[in-house]
Order: structure tokens, then C-alpha cells, then sequence
């Protein structure tokens, strides 16, 4: 038996795919248990400059045709609105897909699903999340038995290279940002990295697939780095901590909480080691308690072999018939508001070095009634002015936002500097 397999893109992750398709054809055919015959490669441009090894009799530029001799799809093509087409195409000829698509599964994921159950066929998308980091297949089907609580992660590799560097090496976000597109680990255009975008988009996943609740990008509370400085970090080392970008989804009393930012880890928890561009996603769970994974999340190779897992995984369910675990969706879904959620926060403040300032700072926070569990104030600087760090017990959103409003009303505080979360060891 023969599953004929149809590639769209032939980028860094692509090539890696036809690469390893063609050098381990053997090992993977014999672990779907039929032969895994790579049929053609779809590309925009015949005659762009390709890695040698790559075929090029395989190569065309008409996806649909291609698409309707293929028994499994893979679509690494990038972008939203012509993926969509191809896979809706791919589906309704009754070809499963394997895709690495997050933004594409973020905006209409549950469309997919639903046509893909409709058609009798699998969406396959572990590469969509963490690169070569098997938490989807954890989520979806080793955790199965269970009931996921709450997920947080270093879900984007560029963001993670930044902090670390501006951490390891005191440099401002500029700076790295700029040597980190010279290297290649950032984008000409780093936007969908650096604002928590691409984070989110993984995140909503993740959500969705935890909680059997449709979340979608639009779904979740956005923020990125580019307003961490250099001061911002240092604070944080001083108290305890190390500020990284993490990525949550928690659901509480029915209500699921999906948001981006970058926050303050103890220096204890998990993912404060998180260097480089790596990725972790940590997964509290009701029965099997605290899991984590860890790995390369991006790259052609590490991409490529989350990829490969699911075409042998589609592959395998052709030989042997049945389905893959399927998304389901268990009622409408109950966004908690943002003032709702709750968190402990850490808050820098610029104030006036004189008798009582810091007093009428902690009325401030008495007044809103957010309890303060930590205050620490540097030396001041030629101006009098003095750097004043600050560390709350759990609180809600909206009661913070109240917090930081009266103590700008306060006379002698020159500046709230940054105000942000704090996760639990």
C-alpha cells in the first residue's frame, strides 16, 4: 500500500520535509506501515534557488491539482486566507492535512475541525504550537483522562532570545532586536513576535483544544515586550525574578482566562531557565498534577520532525482506518472580564526621597485595598528622586488598575514606571 503525500511550500521548514521524507523514507514508511511517497512539491516560484537535493521534477506550481492525487496534505505555505482555501480543498477531496499554520488554526480552527469531521478525514497541526515540542499531541491525547486547570508557557523563541540576552548581558530590547535580525532569529519585520502575537495565536490553541472551548486570536488579552527596559529587568533580578513573555490559559468556576504578557517568574519556577529561543509550556492538571515539556521551538529541523510525527500519525490511520482524536466543543464559551482576573503584580514607581512619600503610597494601595507583601527602595539620584519597588499578594485586575490610578493622584510620586504580573512559583 501506497499513501500518496502532496507538500505546499518548500521554505526552511518545507525543504526539511522533503529532505527527511526522501533520507528516512524507509524508518517512517515502516512506522505508518505503508509506503510514504512524496508526489510533488507546490511552490510560488519554479525558478527560485532551491537546496540542491530538493527534486525539482516534483516541483509545480498548481496546488489543487496536485492536492486532488494526494491522500495526505501538507500545507506550509504561511499567511491565512490562501492556506484556508487549500485546506478547505485538501478536506473536501478527502485528504488528510498536516499543517504548521498557528495563525491560520487560531482564526478559523474550529471551521477546519468541523469540516474535517464532516469529511471523515484529520487536521494534524503539532507544529503549529512549539516546533518540535510534542504539547499538542500531550494535550490532546495523553492528557485525555484528565482535566486541564490551567497551561503557561514560553511559547515564541524570539521573544525569549530577547529577554535573555537583554538579562545575561544588560542590553536594551533595541539592541538585541537588532542583533537578533543580523543572526537571523528575528524577523525583518519582528511584529507578530515582539507584541505577543504569534504567542497568542499558539496559546489560542492550546485553549481550545484544553478546554473544549472555541478560543480564538481575537480571544486573547495581548501584550508584548517592547516596552521592557533594561531597568525593568534589573528591578526584577534584584527582588527575585526573571521577566519573560508567558503565554496563559487557565479556566476557573466555568470561566476560561486565555492573555500574553510579559511577567515576573521566581527565579524558582520552570521556565525561569528558559534560554535562548527555546520553548516550555507547563500543564497543571487535576490528576496527573504539574508536567512540562521543553525543546526547540522553531527551526527547519525541529519543525520539520513535529510535522513528520503527524504525517506518519495520518498515515497510520489510513492503513489501519478509525479517526485521530477529535476537537469537541462542550457548550459556549465564558471569557472571564479582564478586571476579573487575578494576580499578584510587581509595580515600579520614580518618587520624591522624602519623609512619608512612601506612606502615602501604601494608603494608596489600602484605599483600593490591594495588600502590599513587599517594598524595596533604591538610593535616590542627584535629583532627589528615588526608584521605589513594590510587590502585592494576589489582587484583581481591575482593582489594580484603581490601585495605580490613586497613587498617580499622589503629590509626591513622579512616575508609575511599569506595572506587571507576577506568576506563582
Amino acid at each position: 500500500m501506497s499513501i500518496k503525500i502532496a507538500l505546499l511550500g518548500c521554505g526552511t521548514v518545507g525543504t526539511q520535509v522533503a529532505l527527511l521524507l526522501r533520507e528516512n523514507k524507509e524508518l517512517l514508511s515502516a512506522r505508518a506501515g505503508a509506503e510514504l511517497e512524496l508526489i510533488g512539491i507546490c511552490v510560488a516560484n519554479l525558478d527560485a534557488q532551491r537546496d540542491p537535493a530538493i527534486d525539482r521534477s516534483l516541483l509545480t506550481t498548481n496546488a489543487y491539482d496536485l492536492i486532488e492525487q494526494a491522500d495526505i496534505v501538507i500545507e506550509l505555505i504561511g499567511g491565512v486566507d490562501l492556506p484556508r482555501a487549500l485546506i478547505r480543498h485538501a478536506l473536501e477531496s478527502g485528504a488528510s492535512v498536516v499543517t504548521g499554520n498557528k495563525a491560520l488554526l487560531a482564526e478559523h480552527g474550529p471551521e477546519l475541525y468541523d469540516l474535517a469531521k464532516a469529511k471523515n478525514v484529520d487536521l494534524y497541526y503539532e507544529a503549529a504550537v512549539a516546533g518540535a515540542v510534542p504539547v499538542v499531541y500531550a494535550v490532546r491525547e495523553s492528557l485525555a483522562g484528565d482535566s486541564i486547570k490551567a497551561i503557561k508557557g514560553i511559547l515564541n523563541g524570539t521573544t525569549n532570545y530577547i529577554l535573555d540576552e537583554m538579562t545575561t548581558k544588560g542590553l536594551t530590547f533595541d539592541a538585541v532586536l537588532a542583533s537578533a535580525q543580523e543572526l537571523g532569529y528575528a524577523e525583518a519585520d519582528p511584529t507578530a513576535d515582539v507584541e505577543g502575537l504569534d504567542a497568542a495565536a499558539k496559546i489560542a490553541i492550546l485553549a481550545s483544544l484544553a478546554f473544549h472551548k472555541r478560543v480564538s486570536l481575537a480571544d486573547v488579552d495581548v501584550e508584548g515586550i517592547t516596552s521592557i527596559t533594561a531597568e525593568d529587568i534589573v528591578a526584577a533580578k534584584k527582588n527575585g525574578y526573571v521577566i519573560k513573555l508567558v503565554a496563559t490559559a487557565a479556566q476557573t468556576d466555568g470561566k476560561v482566562e486565555v492573555r500574553v504578557a510579559p511577567s515576573l517568574v521566581p527565579a524558582c519556577h520552570p521556565l525561569a531557565s528558559i534560554a535562548g529561543s527555546f520553548n516550555a509550556v507547563v500543564i497543571e492538571a487535576e490528576s496527573a498534577d504539574r508536567l512540562m515539556f521543553y525543546g526547540r521551538g522553531a527551526g527547519g529541523a525541529p519543525t520539520a520532525s513535529a510535522v513528520l510525527s503527524d504525517v506518519v500519525a495520518a498515515a497510520a490511520k489510513k492503513v489501519l482506518g478509525g479517526r485521530a482524536p477529535q476537537e469537541i466543543v462542550l457548550g459556549e464559551t465564558a471569557f472571564m472580564d479582564r478586571g476579573e482576573s487575578v494576580s499578584r503584580y510587581f509595580v515600579r514607581l520614580r518618587v520624591k526621597d522624602i519623609v512619608g512619600v512612601l506612606a502615602e503610597v501604601t494608603a494608596a494601595f489600602a484605599q483600593t485595598g490591594v495588600s502590599i507583601s513587599a517594598v524595596s527602595q533604591e538610593k535616590s539620584d542627584e535629583a532627589g528622586v528615588a526608584a521605589v519597588a513594590i510587590t502585592t499578594h494576589a489582587a484583581s485586575a481591575a482593582d489594580m488598575a484603581a490601585t495605580i490610578e490613586a497613587v498617580e493622584q499622589v503629590r509626591d510620586v513622579h512616575e508609575v514606571v511599569r506595572v506587571l504580573r507576577v506568576e506563582d512559583e
